[in-house]
């Protein structure tokens, strides 16, 4: 794990390594994850779900990875770059920084061409749903987790999910 990764106790948390290490994590049991693909595709899915709890428990966080289309659970290329969900605080309500502080950043780091919205604003909660540009994915940030329907390799959402990390999840 890089030194910068998590600093002391307050776990400074960069996206990026924390997707660079599971996506290690995926790599160093490829071979594994594609013998019970071939024999058990409902399986492998509970086995690279404890890859994934395995490398968010290392950061102190829950690190899920979801197929909402089954048909990828074939595609092993795939497995920790799209369709991840990291929750944090799963009890926390609001968002520690203004809501619009985060639209705006998305809008700045990710372009002019993504739709921003309040999103999921009910019973005292609040969040914000970015929608990709062509129709390409969206990510969900809500004040304890942030869920990426998307590809996660592009190298505007890592830097918006290392900002994200940095600024709401600390």
């Amino acid at each position: 794990m890089a030194n910068n990764t998590i600093i002391d106790d307050k776990r400074m948390i960069l996206f990026s390594a924390l997707i660079d290490e599971l996506r290690a994590n995926i790599y160093t049991n490829r071979n594994a994850l594609n013998m019970i693909l071939k024999k058990n595709p409902n399986m492998v899915y509970q086995k690279l779900n404890e890859v994934a709890a395995f490398t968010g428990s290392r950061y102190k966080l829950n690190l899920q990875l979801h197929f909402p289309n089954s048909k990828k659970i074939s595609d092993i290329d795939s497995y920790g770059t799209e369709n991840i969900g990291i929750v944090i605080d799963k009890f926390r309500k609001v968002f520690p920084i203004p809501r619009e502080d985060i639209k705006r950043k998305a809008s700045e780091l990710m372009g002019n061409n993504i739709q921003v919205q309040d999103a999921y604003m009910y019973e005292g909660k609040e969040g914000v749903k970015v929608v990709l540009e062509n129709g390409n994915g969206r990510i969900e940030i809500l004040p304890g987790s942030i869920h990426l329907w998307c590809k996660v390799e592009d190298e505007k959402i890592q830097s918006y999910g290392d900002w994200l990390m940095q600024n709401i999840y600390l």
